[in-house]
This record gives C-alpha cells, sequence and structure tokens, in this order.
C-alpha cells in the first residue's frame, strides 16, 4: 500500500471519528458509546526456525533464548529474575508446573528450562514440583505455571489451555463432549483461582487432530512458544493456529469435534480473559514463516 495514501485514509478515519464524536456530544450523546475497543490483553508468538533439526530434536540453546524473550516481552523486563517477580513469583513461593503428560506431551526440555530459570532467580529447587494429576497437587502450591502442548483433543475440542487443568479437578470425565464448555470452573475453584502467572504453550512441534494416538500426518513443527497471563487469549490464539494448520491440509475449513466450546465460555461465563482475537494484542518475535495467525 502506498504510504501517502495509508496517511490520508488513516487522517479521513480520525477526522470522520472525530465529527462522529463532536455530532454526538452535541446531541448529547456519550463519547464512551462511540470509543472503539482496543486490545485487552497481550499474547506473546516466539518462533525460531532452527529451535528443531529435522529429526524435530530440540536445540536447548535456542528454546533458552526463546522462554528469555517470552519472559521480557510479557514483562517488559530484561532480567528473568525481575520478569518472574513482575509476574508475581516470590522466592519462597511453592510453585507447581502444569505440563501436558498425555497425547502430545509437553516438552520436556521446555520444563526443565522453566525450572532452571525460576532457580535461577532465586526460588529453590525443592519449592519447584510437577502439579499435574490432581488437586491434591495444586492445593500445596501457591503458584502455577501452565506448560501445556497445542494440541487437538477429540474429548474437548482443543487441549491446551484449559483442558490442562482437568485433572485438578478431580473430576475430569465430567468436562468431556458438549461438558468442556465448563473447563473454566475448573481455573475458579478455591485451589486454582489465582495462583497461575503465566501460561506458556509449547507449540513446538504440534498435533492439530485428536487422537486418542498422535497420528503423525497431523503433527507438523511449528517451532515457536505461545504465552501470556490471559489464559483465555492465549487458547483464542491456540484455537486459531489450530484451525488455519486443519483448513490448509484439507483446502477448506476442518471444524473440530467436539467444537471446542470452551474457549468462549471461559471469557463470557466464567471471566477468565478475552476470547475475542480483536481484543487481543498479539506480539511476533523471530521466524514467520507459515505463522497461521
Amino acid at each position: 500500500m502506498n504510504d501517502d495514501k495509508h496517511v490520508i485514509t488513516r487522517r479521513d478515519f480520525v477526522r470522520g471519528t472525530v465529527g462522529a464524536t463532536l455530532g454526538a456530544t452535541a446531541m448529547g450523546g456519550s463519547l464512551a458509546v462511540l470509543a472503539a475497543p482496543g486490545p485487552t490483553s497481550q499474547v506473546v508468538l516466539v518462533r525460531e526456525q532452527w529451535v528443531l533439526d529435522e529429526q524435530h530434536v530440540v536445540n536447548p540453546g535456542i528454546l533458552r533464548i526463546m522462554l528469555r524473550n517470552v519472559l521480557t516481552k510479557v514483562t517488559g523486563k530484561l532480567d528473568p529474575k525481575w520478569a518472574w517477580r513482575s509476574l508475581g513469583v516470590k522466592t519462597d513461593d511453592v510453585i507447581g508446573l502444569v505440563a501436558t503428560n498425555h497425547l502430545n506431551k509437553t516438552h520436556p526440555e521446555l520444563i526443565e528450562l522453566v525450572r532452571d530459570s525460576l532457580m535461577e532467580s532465586g526460588v529453590p529447587k525443592s519449592n519447584i514440583r510437577d502439579a499435574q494429576g490432581g488437586p491434591e497437587k495444586a492445593r500445596v502450591c501457591t503458584v502455577l505455571i501452565a506448560l501445556p502442548a497445542l494440541k487437538a483433543h477429540w474429548l474437548t475440542g482443543i487441549g491446551t489451555v484449559l483442558k490442562n487443568y482437568i485433572t485438578l479437578s478431580g473430576n475430569p470425565s465430567s468436562y468431556h463432549d458438549a461438558d468442556n464448555a465448563n473447563l473454566g470452573e475448573i481455573w475458579n475453584m478455591p485451589h486454582v483461582k489465582g495462583k497461575t502467572k503465566l501460561v506458556l504453550v509449547d507449540a513446538l512441534r504440534p498435533l492439530c487432530d485428536k487422537g486418542p494416538q498422535p497420528d503423525p500426518r497431523y503433527l507438523w513443527d511449528y517451532k515457536g512458544l505461545i504465552a501470556g497471563r490471559d489464559p483465555v487469549a492465549v487458547e483464542a490464539v491456540c484455537l486459531k493456529v489450530i484451525l488455519q494448520k486443519r483448513q490448509a491440509l484439507r483446502g477448506e475449513p476442518w471444524p473440530l469435534s467436539p467444537p471446542p466450546l470452551c474457549v468462549e465460555m471461559a471469557d463470557k461465563k466464567y471471566g477468565l480473559g478475552t476470547s475475542r482475537m480483536e481484543q487481543i494484542q498479539l506480539d511476533h518475535i523471530g521466524w514467520t514463516a507459515d505463522e497461521l495467525v
């Protein structure tokens, strides 16, 4: 697009907006009604082309840089120590790492790098534990770090952020099929609510179809991390990546089954964050080929 034309278009838009606003004000209208909503949540997408080799093996050095970039972009702090502090992680917290342990598992290299980063920030190793598997594990933690892997799921449509806490409910089967709409309530349970300081999605090698066993045809090297403080916004971005990849494979829309009702309901019913892409500020870092979002 020609830069001058772009400036004119933006100027005309501003003039039109100002004119409409002044007109509304003159007639007693509210300025707030006319104000266009801006982004309310930030999601960071970091990708590096060489983080996986041709055999899908992780390069820990590159992944470490990606993690540092995530922490810096989410918090604005260059030093990981102060990044964790700004996220609300203290050295005396008991920190639960909630990773995906089935279907498309979180890469162990990412889990270890997060553990190392927390320890380097002053958190004792004894205070960092695996919190996946049941409500009692989350109950003893003062902080949770969600570390899901990006995937579709045959029981919930999408099996990434919101479903990652399903075992913390104590009754996982009650959230299957159409009842995936209620996954957000787990995040509001007393032993979970308010504890999640960062959602960090392993999108190195996602799975875009649902299982129950991972089908190699639907695994691909996306080579990314997707992160933020708002679990619904992160899930919305993850869902878009999955759906775009499915459409690319079929050449037409290929909906998930069951429909991932949980994303919108986590926003509208459970108030966990925003599910609307137009209200999400998506910050891109690194490799952009086949980004899908």
